[in-house]
């Protein structure tokens, strides 16, 4: 039996991995750097520091770090107050968990983002414990910011479910020792390897009931 549950946001909850690719190969474009094919599937789970100092340097964007994290983040922030894109379904599958394990949110996404998004769904206080990779010392695939989160929770990684949409978010909830169900995102498939990793793989993540957490857990 599982003692916690461990969302993912971007991809899981909220739909914004498309708005995240959007705003930030327009930025690219604009700033004189050139997208790589294979520059979406790097990005997912990158953490802020990470994916901007990617954009700045790999991709030959020309501002700092420090200048396209601030930019682009205001940018995803400028999207949110428009429209915060929940996947359907999504806030009520998370209040269903919460009503039976305690909850946890391990994202990518910037602070402040994160409570744009959490607001806007009326999730904030659903979870016990909510951490950005902003926070941590690596993003997804590193485990750092699940086994965060579980030491806030107060709850052994081993004994977490962890839902993610990303191959990266994946490799990172399993590298913490958790049992990891996989929504992923129809435009974003998962590698084969992160695939093997996921305890059970779902179509959406209204397909995620108690019964899921309970049967691998």
């Amino acid at each position: 039996m599982a003692d916690a549950v461990i969302f993912d946001l971007d991809g899981v909850i909220v739909d914004s991995e498309p708005v995240w690719e959007e705003v930030r190969r327009a930025y690219v474009a604009a700033h004189g750097g050139t997208w790589q094919p294979d520059t979406q599937r790097r990005l997912m789970g990158m953490s802020t520091g990470e994916w901007s100092r990617y954009l700045s340097g790999e991709l030959g964007v020309d501002r700092t770090p420090e200048q396209v994290a601030t930019e682009v983040v205001e940018e995803m922030t400028r999207r949110y107050a428009e429209r915060v894109p929940l996947i359907d379904g999504a806030d009520q599958v998370v209040r269903r968990m919460a009503g039976r394990w305690p909850l946890g949110l391990a994202s990518s996404s910037p602070t402040r983002l994160i409570a744009a998004a959490l607001a806007a769904t009326g999730l904030t206080d659903v979870f016990g414990a909510t951490l950005s990779t902003e926070e941590t010392a690596q993003g997804k695939p590193a485990p750092d910011v699940y086994l965060a989160v579980a030491e806030r929770l107060g709850v052994d990684p081993v004994r977490c479910v962890a839902v993610e949409d990303s191959s990266n978010g994946v490799r990172s909830a399993a590298a913490a020792g958790m049992a990891v169900v996989a929504v992923p995102h129809g435009a974003y498939p998962l590698d084969p390897d992160a695939e093997r990793l996921a305890a059970v793989v779902l179509g959406s993540v209204g397909e995620l009931t108690p019964e899921t957490v309970n049967g691998i857990g």
